[in-house]
């Protein structure tokens, strides 16, 4: 009984995690807690249990008194996150080269077919999850109390705003997409060799990469005109 209980409370965990990564669940949500009770078969104490280890993670938030919302994304923490990524990726690859273990970069090897296996044909959901697999890994090689939650908390808004990177709409934003595999593939050498100046090296390319397919989910291109202006003419 006790298994079964634990497994609904893992199964909740799972999904509402990859529904915020995913954007099923947009930022700034109301969870439904008595709809997830029914769904996913829990009494209240281990549901609120399992939103307080999402909270904790930063995948959603608790309001007292008002129940659980996914965590929003504002103007402050977008500029946060401009800011605060490419000083964390670097370092935690500098400290993945370090410290990886050989069960750590077999796993990272697998998790990089799974994202091949998607950029062929998965769904932009599947493509986001392998990514965001992918780091993780690479966090827990970096093994570093101080940095890890920051990073894991970073990637949840990474997921979110580079959603609009796994939806190539061009093909140079195709080939993008089939660059950042082999950017993996880098990282991946890199940390095997221990070599940690290219591993921060490849976290920077492998950020510029994608920032301009982020900054696209923060400033639409038709949004991006001088205040005052018209993106299009307009006759007298």
């Amino acid at each position: 009984m006790k298994d079964a209980a634990k497994q609904r409370k893992s199964t909740l965990y799972d999904t509402l995690k990859q529904q915020v990564l995913t954007l099923e669940l947009r930022p700034g949500a109301d969870l439904d807690e008595s709809d997830l009770s029914e769904r996913f078969g829990l009494s209240r104490t281990p549901l609120r249990e399992v939103l307080r280890q999402l909270a904790g993670e930063g995948y959603v938030d608790l309001r007292e008194n008002r129940g659980a919302r996914v965590t929003e994304m504002s103007y402050t923490t977008l500029r946060d996150f401009f800011l605060a990524a490419p000083m964390i990726y670097g370092a935690i690859l500098r400290l993945a080269a370090q410290h990886a273990k050989p069960a750590q970069i077999a796993e990272l090897k697998a998790t990089q077919e799974d994202f091949r296996a998607a950029l062929r044909s998965g769904s932009s959901a599947e493509r986001a999850l392998a990514n965001n697999r992918f780091h993780e890994i690479t966090g827990d090689m970096a093994a570093n109390v101080y940095l890890l939650p920051s990073f894991k908390r970073l990637l949840i808004d990474h997921a979110r705003i580079g959603m609009t990177f796994y939806r190539p709409q061009t093909n140079e934003m195709a080939d993008n997409l089939t660059e950042a595999a082999d950017q993996h593939d880098a990282i991946i050498a890199a940390i095997e060799a221990g070599d940690e100046a290219t591993a921060a090296k490849l976290a920077e390319d492998h950020w510029n990469l994608s920032r301009g397919q982020i900054e696209l989910f923060v400033m639409p291109t038709a949004l991006d005109v001088p205040m005052g202006t018209f993106s299009r003419n307009t006759s007298a």
